[in-house]
């Protein structure tokens, strides 16, 4: 199917596309999308390639973001912009001297993002992941090992830098205590 658009629809789109950052265009593209009815936000260039009953309740999905998978993401969380989730690997063949073209599983490569965490810009999250209920994965960071709940990650591959106290909220930096945590 062929799409032909006049000069006035297709600045009309392009600036939809990729200016129309806020709540109301945010739920309507999730909405367009299937994912609407349960609090979702979905950001300009989004690419979201997961089952929808995958997606929790209250959710953000950043500008430019990528899901692909089997990834589940817990309710009230956000993912950043620019954050790169996908579940699955390529496995070379020794056969033909290259990789696969398509994602092959090799045990269980599902994600999880676990419920109230937040992933800051530009984070990756690999295959086989489960990230705990509340986690803050600062940003640039590339997950490479499960977490634990209440988990501050940083770093690549991402190292547990501190926790956050589910009864006050507060961070606690293992640097500025003197411990060095790792998971």
């Amino acid at each position: 199917m062929s799409i032909t658009m006049d000069d006035e629809m297709f600045r009309t789109l392009t600036e939809y596309c990729n200016q129309s950052n806020n709540a109301k265009d945010d739920a309507r593209r999730a909405e367009m999308l299937g994912l609407g009815g349960r609090d979702i936000l979905v950001a300009p260039g989004a690419i979201i390639r997961i089952p929808k009953d995958q997606i929790g309740r209250n959710v953000y999905i950043g500008l430019y973001s990528y899901l692909n998978g089997n990834v589940t993401i817990g309710d009230n969380s956000l993912v950043g912009p620019h954050c790169s989730v996908a579940a699955g690997n390529h496995k070379f063949d020794p056969a033909t001297g290259y990789f696969s073209a398509r994602t092959e599983g090799d045990g269980d490569d599902s994600i999880v993002i676990g419920a109230g965490s937040w992933l800051a810009s530009n984070v990756t999250v690999t295959a086989g992941v489960k990230l705990g209920r509340a986690n803050l994965v600062c940003a640039g960071a590339v997950v490479t090992k499960s977490t634990p709940d209440y988990a501050i990650m940083a770093g690549i591959p991402a190292k547990q830098v501190g926790r956050i106290d589910p009864g006050t909220g507060e961070y606690h930096w293992f640097s500025r205590e003197g411990r060095d945590g790792e998971a």
